[in-house]
């Protein structure tokens, strides 16, 4: 068995909740005659949701959403798995990975999965023939939504996408514990550096940054938070965190985490004032919250390691992560989440998938939340894998909660 197929199987092990979704849609089959086009970080959780898909009928076309998050071995064993053809490379150039999308839209899919909306801004601005043949897709990712509801404001999203990221299982559990968790596994497998007692500042209160600053400080980390928003600042500070500016931070923090999605979180004037060793690291989406390209212009000399970049500035230090792009993945050993925070993650976007196909040709264009069943329904199945049980109102609890006269 190739080493690709040996992951698919290991991480098949830790997805109940995916595997009981599957079982369902092999006897269902909702995607008969459906093409479906992907571009996710291609590895062995997400060769999973694949064959999910393919289970239920459905011929998949995948690439890459990220040129570092690909598992080459992963890929090729995806290309064994029948009505599945996957495109990904590692390392691939921007020429290739542009091409690659390509070939999924070649495919013209009916329904779209997307890490960051690379899909679906393509289809809406370079391959604008294949709008009428999309019923819908559904995004992963926060920063793919806020694009996503900016398009759908200008009414120039033009099929239904269901936000899968903006949800409760979602954002607990995926956002929460699987970047906390594996940006910082990450950070420690590439550098071999001790997490404790050290500064580490994460720039962004959002899931991610609640995620990343409560495992840090686990780690015995001194945490300091860099915010925007006044109310998520004054709850980092409510939960026991430092808050400050990144101005301020950037002199004092031994490891920062940017978790923002915007750009030029960390520029040029902080590079100025980092201690010499600091070590740089993305969490968020796309490489652009680390201004890599001022340090490329200004640093007297770079050094090449293993997932890291090293600028000297001044005489001074700089270690940048996977070239600013998402440290838990785009590293040589970066592995993603763990698997049975993805398992959540991507019975999610199987049901959504399912939802689209079922329901997306009557739904106007535009940006849909997860229907709550379905998001109790990950939540359930979990609970039953795990053998857990919960309450259930009484009827009698139901009707006191949905009246308004409840006497005195």
């Amino acid at each position: 068995m190739s080493t690709g197929l040996l992951k698919i199987e290991w991480a098949a092990q830790y997805m109940p909740v995916l595997a009981a979704i599957r079982k369902r849609f092999e006897k269902e089959k909702p995607f008969a005659g459906m093409t479906i086009g992907m571009a996710l970080h291609v590895e062995a959780k997400t060769a999973n949701l694949v064959s999910t898909l393919a289970a239920g009928g459905a011929e998949v076309h995948i690439t890459g959403c990220n040129p570092l998050s690909t598992q080459d071995d992963v890929a090729d064993a995806l290309n064994t798995v029948k009505n599945v053809h996957c495109y990904a490379k590692r390392a691939c150039t921007v020429e290739e990975y542009y091409a690659a999308i390509n070939l999924v839209l070649d495919a013209k899919p009916v329904i779209t999965i997307d890490d960051g909306m690379d899909l679906i801004h393509y289809i809406h601005t370079k391959r604008r023939d294949l709008l009428k043949k999309v019923i819908g897709g559904c995004e992963e990712t926060t920063t793919g939504i806020h694009r996503l509801r900016s398009m759908a404001a200008e009414k120039k999203l033009r099929f239904p996408v269901v936000a899968v990221n903006d949800t409760p299982m979602k954002r607990f559990f995926d956002n929460v514990h699987g970047t906390g968790e594996s940006a910082l596994a990450s950070i420690m497998i590439t550098t071999n550096t001790l997490i404790a007692g050290k500064y580490v500042v994460v720039a962004g209160y959002g899931y991610c940054g609640r995620g990343l600053a409560k495992k840090a400080h686990g780690l015995g980390a001194k945490v300091i938070i860099t915010e925007i928003d006044p109310r998520r600042a004054l709850e980092a500070h409510m939960d026991g965190f430092h808050v400050m500016t990144m101005d301020e931070a950037a002199a004092r923090g031994d490891i920062f985490i940017t978790t923002t999605g915007n750009i030029g979180v960390m520029n040029g004037r902080h590079f100025k004032i980092l201690k010499d060793g600091a070590i740089l690291s993305n969490a968020g989406h796309f490489n652009v919250e680390i201004d890599i390209e001022w340090l490329h212009r200004n640093a007297e000399k770079v050094i090449q390691r293993e997932g890291i970049e090293t600028f000297f500035l001044k005489g001074k230090a700089v270690h940048v992560l996977a070239e600013g792009r998402l440290v838990n993945l785009a590293t040589p050993k970066g592995m993603g989440h763990p698997i049975e925070v993805m398992d959540l993650s991507f019975a999610l976007q199987a049901l959504c998938t399912e939802y689209i196909a079922k329901f997306g040709g009557t739904l106007k264009g535009g940006v849909y939340e997860v229907p709550q069943e379905i998001d109790e329904q990950v939540a359930n199945l979990k609970l039953s894998s795990l053998g857990l049980s919960i309450d259930k109102m009484t009827e009698k609890q139901k009707k006191y909660l949905c009246s308004w006269d409840i006497g005195t």
